[in-house]
C-alpha cells in the first residue's frame, strides 16, 4: 500500500516545550485521514511542518514514498490557519494572480476551480464581503489550483453554519472520490468528520496516541460490556463455559468486551466474582466518534 505521507518521530520544540512530540503518522493514498485533537494539541504545527511552513526539531518524513520533500511538496495543496486571499479582490482575481505566480499556463484553471468549489457566480463580489463558508471554499480553491494529489486542510469547517458544513463535506467527498485526492483534514466537529473519514489519528499533548481506520472505529464504538479484570484468560473461560457467551473479544492485556446478554450485566459480574476474578471495572460502553475521542483524551499515560 503506497503512503502519501509517512512520518517517523517527527517533533517540534519551541523553547523547552515539545509542541509536537515524536509523531509517527501514516496516510494511505486515496484516504481521507481525520486528524483529531483538542485546541493546542499540536495539529496545526504538525501540518505546517508537512507543508514546509515550519522546520522540524527532530524526526523524519517521506512524501509519496520519497525523501525529496521539496520536489514532492509541489503535489500538495494546503489550507492552514487562513486562506491568504486578498479581501479587496474578487475570488476570480485572487485565483488569477496565484495562477500567474505559480506559473500555471492554463487560464481555464481559474474557472475550473471556481466551478468546482461553487464560486463561479460570485461575480464582482469582494472576498471581504464573503460569508465564512465562501471564504473557506475559496481557500480550498486556492489549495487546488496546482492540481495537487494531496490536500492538507486545517479546520476547513470552522465557524460555518450547518449548510456551510454540508457544502464542505460534499466538496471533500467529491475531491476524494472523483479526483482521487488524498486528504488530511483536522476538525473539531467530530460527528461531521465521521461522515467522511476513512482513517483517523488522535493527538494529545503533541503525541499521536491512536491510528485506526473507520472499520476499527465501528468495532471500538460498538455497544458492549467492558470488563477490566486481573486474570483475563480465566475470565474468558468463565464467559464461555459458565455463561455460554461466545460473542466477546480481548482488546487489551486486562480488558474484555462482551457483546451479548447486555440486558443484565450484573449476572456476568457475579459469575466472574464467584469464580475469584477480581473485577476492577465493569461498565456498558458504546458511543460515537466524539464519545470515543473524549474517552481517549481523558486518559493519562
Amino acid at each position: 500500500m503506497e503512503y502519501v505521507l509517512q512520518t517517523e518521530g517527527l517533533s517540534k520544540r519551541y523553547g523547552r516545550v515539545n509542541v509536537v512530540d515524536s509523531v509517527s503518522m501514516h496516510v494511505k493514498r486515496g484516504s481521507i485521514y481525520g486528524f483529531i485533537g483538542k485546541n493546542g494539541a499540536g495539529k496545526t504545527t504538525f501540518m505546517r511542518m508537512i507543508a514546509g511552513q515550519a522546520a522540524p526539531s527532530g524526526g523524519s518524513m517521506r512524501l509519496f514514498e520519497s525523501e525529496d520533500l521539496e520536489r514532492q511538496r509541489v503535489r500538495i495543496g494546503t489550507l492552514i490557519e487562513n486562506t491568504g486571499a486578498f479581501g479587496g479582490m474578487t475570488a476570480r482575481e485572487n485565483l488569477e494572480i496565484l495562477r500567474r505566480s505559480f506559473g500555471i499556463p492554463e487560464k481555464r484553471r481559474v474557472e475550473e476551480m471556481l466551478t468546482l468549489t461553487g464560486l463561479a457566480d460570485t461575480g464582482r463580489k469582494k472576498v471581504r464581503n464573503f460569508s465564512m463558508g465562501m471564504k473557506q471554499r475559496l481557500g480550498i480553491a486556492i489549495s487546488l489550483l496546482r492540481n495537487p494529489d494531496f490536500l492538507i486542510l486545517d479546520e476547513p469547517a470552522n465557524g460555518l453554519d450547518p449548510a456551510g458544513i454540508r457544502e464542505i463535506r460534499e466538496l471533500l467527498l467529491k475531491l476524494n472520490r472523483e479526483k482521487q485526492i488524498t486528504i488530511l483534514v483536522s476538525s473539531h466537529i467530530l460527528e461531521e468528520l465521521s461522515r467522511i473519514a476513512s482513517h483517523y489519528g488522535i493527538i494529545r499533548d503533541g503525541r499521536l496516541i491512536e491510528e485506526f481506520d473507520a472499520g476499527e472505529l465501528e468495532t471500538r464504538c460498538r455497544r458492549c460490556l467492558r470488563l477490566v479484570v486481573d486474570r483475563p484468560d480465566e475470565a474468558a473461560v468463565i464467559l464461555e463455559q459458565t455463561l455460554q457467551i461466545r460473542n466477546y473479544d480481548v482488546p487489551g492485556p486486562d480488558t474484555l468486551r462482551v457483546f451479548e446478554r447486555l440486558e443484565d450485566p450484573s449476572q456476568i459480574n457475579m459469575a466472574l466474582m464467584e469464580k475469584g476474578i477480581r473485577l476492577k471495572e465493569s461498565y456498558l460502553s458504546g458511543q460515537d466518534l466524539e464519545g470515543y475521542f473524549m474517552e481517549l483524551v481523558g486518559k493519562k499515560d
